[in-house]
């Protein structure tokens, strides 16, 4: 049975939902929030390290009972305590989570009070404006219900870039093993490391007596054959992610590759430029005439029609066609290049690993400084940190860094931005630490002049470094606040301060065109983790990934900079 981490993770997120619901303990619930998290976040495939008969990695927040469940869901793909709470709800009820603004606080008091177990019934009571009078809820909620919930008809399923991630690499890594394959690459929004994907499309090359497209058709985690045959074949997996498989021959695989990938813009626009070269460019390669001329590798594709390599990431048609023509193209950041991790929290507020503990996991993760920027007072519920408590754990980094070797911790905070502008904690505070990140964590809806004007105040702070997750999202359950960002990067050019790219899956926040603003404008960008646990350096990756979506290379990233280049940025910041 296919069972992958995201599975795991999708089932304890599940079961903390409809505890929630039914009104349960919070900290069970916590635990269970942390358990998916920590499994999702996991670098290996647990379930193949289980059937190779290895033990269950000590992840964090995964104590025996919650290690039990994890074998049996391996097992079984469910578990028993899931099963006992689904036969206390309606079946559909946890769709209700779904939609922005919907908490299971909301859904529980909508099923108590008008017996709203669908979304057809949510839709229904919306447009009849029995929701505005529910406790908490008022007209415009009503409205931005009715508004996610033709957005949701609208738009087909996507899947987080992590999420596909592990679906994608696990078949690719699959086909890879089939006799006779010689090369396999994901291509699609995929392979542009977009922060969601709809569906993927794998490339292979083979020799003629492969069986690949058998193969692929009998993958254990197929829940439907769409087409089978023997250049191409569509599935769905059991998760509800389409894959189709193309079988290319070898002259022609570098068109495909680069075909498939798109986006689309930016293949038409490649098209015209072959026609104006009188050539005919598609997925079988490019033709002058009948004669095939390039096709193999993407780069003979690309040298074809008179330009260099373009990297996937930066192929949306915004302007890299034109860059490349005129010998502007970035040398785009990679993960290598990166020095240090500017966000980080530990078990002192809402992290899940204690301050050594990921000192010792930024180390491995081959990071030279890391920061220690806990929660602020204000979020309680990340149990967040007063003046005393900071100034105790700030004695704690100092005595650390005497003793650790090959890292070095920073002491910094991320602390609330009130509604006013203000920061949550006083400037006596903030003075000792190295940096400051500020983050709004409250009061999303404001109006764009209100929201925008109170970022501004708080970059104006005396001291404040860099403006942490600055649209405010969550991917697929909170829109971004309503903020003029170029006035936001100005304003933090204008103050020398500096904005995050967080990586974190469910954020991927700077936003591609944000990165390229702030490049443009020479306000540099931070990619940080966001950990909570010492499994979360490896979303590194999908931060580097959309900063190269924005055309960010080394030089516009503050921390691909050595800590002794670093500091002075830093001290520049604290007036």
């Amino acid at each position: 049975m296919p069972v992958h981490n995201a599975d795991i993770a999708a089932i304890f997120e599940e079961i903390a939902d409809l505890l929630e619901i039914r009104g349960e303990n919070p900290f069970r619930i916590r635990a269970y929030r942390n358990a998916a998290r920590s499994v999702g976040e996991f670098g290996q495939d647990i379930k193949s390290l289980l059937d190779r008969g290895g033990e269950l990695p000590k992840l964090p927040g995964i104590g025996t009972d919650l290690s039990a469940k994890i074998h049996e869901i391996v097992a079984r793909g469910t578990c028993a305590a899931l099963e006992k709470l689904h036969r206390q709800f309606p079946a559909a009820i946890t769709e209700l989570l779904r939609i922005p603004g919907l908490g299971p606080k909301r859904v529980k008091l909508l099923y108590d009070q008008l017996k709203i177990e669908t979304l057809d019934r949510l839709r229904e009571a919306a447009r009849a404006g029995k929701i505005r009078d529910l406790p908490g809820f008022g007209e415009k909620t009503e409205a931005h219900i009715l508004q996610a919930l033709d957005a949701r008809g609208a738009e087909s399923k996507r899947f987080k870039l992590a999420v596909a991630t592990q679906y994608a690499e696990t078949l690719a890594a699959y086909l890879k093993q089939v006799p006779g394959v010689k090369q396999v690459e994901i291509a699609g929004s995929f392979r542009r490391m977009r922060e969601t994907v709809g569906d993927l499309d794998i490339l292979v090359t083979a020799s003629g007596a492969s069986a690949v497209m058998e193969k692929f058709c009998g993958y254990d985690e197929v829940k439907e054959v769409l087409a089978a045959g023997s250049t191409r074949s569509s599935v769905v997996l059991k998760s509800g992610l389409q894959v189709d498989l193309r079988l290319m021959p070898a002259e022609s695989y570098g068109a495909a590759l680069h075909y498939f990938t798109g986006s689309k813009a930016h293949n038409i626009a490649i098209r015209r430029l072959g026609q104006e070269k009188g050539l005919k460019i598609n997925e079988y390669g490019v033709f002058r005439g009948e004669k095939r001329v390039a096709g193999d590798t993407e780069e003979s594709v690309f040298r074809a029609v008179g330009l260099p390599y373009i990297a996937p990431e930066m192929r949306e048609d915004r302007g890299e066609i034109e860059a490349a023509r005129g010998g502007r193209l970035p040398r785009l950041v990679a993960l290598a290049d990166l020095k240090g991790d500017l966000h980080a929290h530990t078990s002192a507020s809402d992290g899940r690993s204690r301050v050594e503990e990921m000192a010792l996991a930024a180390k491995a993760a081959g990071l030279n400084y890391l920061a220690i920027t806990e929660h602020s007072r204000r979020l309680a519920v990340a149990r967040g940190l007063d003046p005393q408590r900071l100034a105790r754990q700030a004695d704690e980094i100092d005595r650390l860094n005497e003793k650790l070797s090959g890292i070095m911790l920073l002491k910094g905070i991320e602390v609330d931005i009130l509604e006013d502008g203000s920061l949550d904690l006083p400037d006596s505070a903030l003075s000792r630490l190295d940096l400051v990140i500020g983050a709004i964590h409250s009061a999303f809806h404001l109006p764009r002049a209100r929201q925008t004007e109170r970022v501004r105040r708080a970059l104006d702070h005396r001291y404040f470094t860099i403006l942490a997750h600055p649209g405010g999202r969550l991917i697929g359950s909170r829109e971004p606040c309503d903020i003029d960002m170029l006035k936001i990067v100005r304003e933090a050019k204008a103050r020398g301060c500096f904005l995050e790219l967080n990586a974190q899956p469910d954020r991927l926040d700077l936003q591609d065109l944000h990165c390229q603003m702030a490049r443009d404008e020479g306000v540099l960008v931070s990619i940080d983790s966001d950990a909570h646990s010492t499994l979360d350096f490896a979303n590194l990756r999908f931060g580097v990934g959309q900063a190269r979506r924005g055309w960010l290379g080394p030089d516009e990233v503050l921390n691909t900079r050595s800590l002794a280049a670093l500091r002075p940025l830093l001290k520049r910041t604290m007036r």
